[in-house]
């Protein structure tokens, strides 16, 4: 019986673990669930007599060391800040291991130890990056096969609320970690090339560059630039091609209206706001605007930014509740972006009978025999409820999946790997079309600038 480890029992392991279990008498397996909140493992194996939860602490070098001895296969589900201390257990014990996250310089750095050692380290196997590396390998992959010459590769993916659930003025919920959401965007510009002319977006701008797309059956979606789309030429093989890009996909007018908080500064994560604790919503607000006691905070605001009283934009920030007296309620003075994070919490979160939504979307420009082609590529899909989110599913079924190939000796690479090999994309797409998770692929006429 083939023991598996799974580190972290939280909202992105529930598919995951559920995959794992129900799996396990034909595949044989054994599954270790381990987390600090030990109940909340127990909930996530309750019921299935091949699964265990216990408590974990992953900074407790001595248990992890222990914990990766005694299994056959580890999959961590932690913050990708934690990967690397459970990777060298795992190169230590020569262990395979499985991480959702993107590769790291100090992970990448680990390549030939891991080969020395005999074990693949999987990363980048989760929604985005992941479904994303299989679906547009996999077309990349038909097109060069064709003959076809890449011109344009671009590819949005977004963690949205269902239509269904979709019932506030931003067309937004959080599905995913919220100061995530917050922080989207800083720590450097947006750079990716086009029509092969380098380009940047600075952050202040990152919100007021965005491209309209039409995702076939589901509507028009605006998106905003990644951070770095550049180094995707290497990973997909496209050093040449002329034009990349990879962004982040909203509903329309959401990016307008974020854009006021990142002129305010409230997105701001290094700096403390002194007596901020016992600040108002409207005091927060106001402590970004200049002074003038004959102004209100709204026609500050409104004046600084040029936003018109029936701008959509202002419906949008009163309906936060922005501008109300209500205390923040902090236990201690924080950060500009950690109290924007309080403030929309309250706002944002899915209510109970709420369900998500992931939308991807690829654009493949190509030359086929003198003649410009064009091939759009979308995913839809929608959650099952709070625990088996659209997030939860995308992110924790093509873990699962690549799991049972590797210890079935399907996948038989090995050292530092991402999903971009046809005997790992083609299975792992074909089982994903099974719960529902399907791309929609069609040839359009292109549109050339």
């Amino acid at each position: 019986m083939k023991k598996i480890l799974v580190i972290g029992a939280g909202r992105s392991s529930s598919s995951l673990i559920k995959y794992l279990l129900e799996n396990a008498e034909k595949e044989n397996w054994y599954i270790k669930v381990g987390d600090m909140d030990v109940e909340l493992a127990k909930e996530k194996v309750a019921g299935y007599e091949r699964g265990e939860a216990f408590s974990f602490n992953a900074l407790d070098a001595e248990q992890r060391a222990k914990e990766v001895k005694n299994s056959d296969f580890v999959v961590s589900m932690l913050p990708a800040r934690f990967h690397i201390e459970v990777v060298k257990d795992c190169i230590k014990y020569k262990k395979d291991v499985i991480t959702p996250s993107y590769v790291s310089k100090e992970m990448k750095a680990l390549d030939e130890e891991a080969r020395q050692a005999g074990i693949i380290i999987m990363n980048e196997i989760g929604v985005d990056p992941g479904i994303d590396h299989l679906s547009a390998k996999k077309v990349l992959d038909e097109i060069a096969e064709m003959g076809g010459e890449m011109t344009c590769f671009e590819s949005f993916t977004g963690g949205l609320v269902a239509p269904e659930s979709d019932n506030n003025p931003w067309n937004y919920k959080f599905t995913w970690n919220p100061r995530n959401v917050v922080l989207a965007g800083q720590g450097g510009a947006a750079k990716f090339i086009q029509e092969g002319k380098y380009k940047y977006i600075p952050y202040h701008k990152l919100f007021r560059r965005t491209e309209i797309i039409e995702v076939e059956g589901n509507g028009r979606f605006e998106g905003y630039a990644n951070r770095d789309s550049l180094k995707y030429r290497a990973v997909y093989g496209l050093e040449d091609i002329p034009t990349i890009y990879r962004g982040t996909l909203r509903k329309v007018g959401f990016s307008r209206a974020w854009n006021v908080f990142v002129q305010l500064g409230a997105t701001d994560d290094s700096y403390i706001l002194e007596g901020s604790k016992d600040m108002t919503k409207r005091d927060f607000i106001n402590s970004f605007l200049a002074y003038n006691p004959h102004d209100s905070v709204e026609l500050k605001l409104r004046h600084y930014l040029k936003i018109d009283q029936d701008d959509e934009i202002w419906f949008k920030l009163v309906w936060l509740g922005i501008f109300e007296n209500t205390p923040l309620n902090l236990k201690e003075d924080a950060t500009p972006a950690q109290i924007l994070q309080k403030i929309l919490e309250e706002k944002w979160t899915l209510e109970p009978e709420d369900k998500d939504m992931i939308v991807m979307w690829h654009k493949f420009g190509f030359k086929l025999n003198g003649e410009d082609k064009e091939i759009h590529s979308s995913m839809t899909y929608i959650g099952q409820d709070q625990t088996y989110t659209a997030m939860s599913d995308t992110v924790g079924l093509p873990v699962g999946i690549c799991t049972k190939m590797i210890l079935n000796g399907t996948i038989k690479l090995k050292g530092v790997q991402i999903p971009i090999h046809k005997e790992i994309y083609e299975p792992v797409l074909k089982e994903l079309e099974t719960y529902g998770i399907k791309f929609n692929e069609v040839e359009t006429e292109p549109v050339l600038y």
